[in-house]
């Protein structure tokens, strides 16, 4: 493994079973990290687990649906359970897609929101006495730039974005006494999984998509940039950074 930077830290991390999330709990181990992955899809999740043990890392985890805050609170209690603590927390669960508002559903906007926001909801209220045990603990989700500014065909998607931006903005504060962090991170456009779903139609307005694409044609993260940025923001180095949305787009929103 390549540092020691989470050396003797216990992190939690949702979504782990593709993009972001899988690549943040790789990046985490590879810095020395404990890390409990968990993600509603088991097969991947068991893959990303049997990936950081080969490479040498601690890792364990199981499959768990953050819309349910009993399937959350029965994971968080297996993390302490098998790593005996909690010391971070990463939410990068998360669901969207392209969507005209004239065919945006109940059924879809309830889903969007229910794993993008009620589900960092339920991680954070389950893992909080946890993180309060120790100053320095901390709490970063994965937000993005659809949070910071209004997309079009994304209108749940980028409320989902918007709220979970100021519900970590509220947690940073109200903990901030406590010794307890919380930031986010927004990045642009990734080349994760997700990507399938935001794959614009040709009755999209083309101004509106160029609204949202970076300055650099073509300059999409991959998920290891936003994981390093992610990792950033919960080591020591950001101790002094809370509260922050932190952008991460190629100057799309410049």
């Amino acid at each position: 493994m390549s540092t020691e930077r989470f050396k003797d830290r216990i992190a939690y991390i949702t979504g782990a079973g593709s993009g972001i999330g899988q690549a943040t709990a790789k990046q985490f181990a590879a810095d020395g990290a404990k890390v409990f992955a968990v993600d509603v899809n088991g097969a991947g999740v068991s893959e990303t687990i049997s990936a950081i043990r080969a490479a040498g890392g601690v890792a364990d985890g199981g499959v768990c649906d953050v819309t349910s805050i009993a399937s959350v609170q029965a994971s968080v209690a297996a993390a302490v359970g098998a790593f005996g603590g909690l010391n971070i927390l990463v939410n990068a669960a998360g669901v969207g897609g392209f969507q005209r508002f004239e065919d945006l559903d109940a059924a879809q906007w309830h889903r969007v929101i229910s794993v993008n926001l009620t589900g960092p909801f339920n991680t954070t209220k389950l893992a909080l006495a946890h993180l309060l045990q120790r100053k320095g603990n901390n709490i970063v989700n994965v937000a993005s730039t659809a949070g910071m500014r209004g997309q079009a065909y994304a209108a749940h998607y980028a409320a989902s974005k918007a709220g979970l931006v100021n519900f970590t903005r509220s947690i940073a504060l109200e903990f901030a006494s406590r010794g307890l962090r919380a930031n986010c991170v927004c990045p642009g456009g990734v080349m994760s999984p997700l990507l399938q779903h935001f794959v614009p139609r040709e009755d999209f307005e083309p101004q509106l998509m160029a609204y949202c694409t970076p300055p650099v044609q073509h300059l999409m993260s991959q998920p290891e940039d936003v994981a390093r940025e992610i990792a950033f923001l919960a080591s020591d180095e950001a101790h002094m950074i809370s509260g922050t949305a932190l952008v991460a787009d190629g100057g799309t929103l410049a």
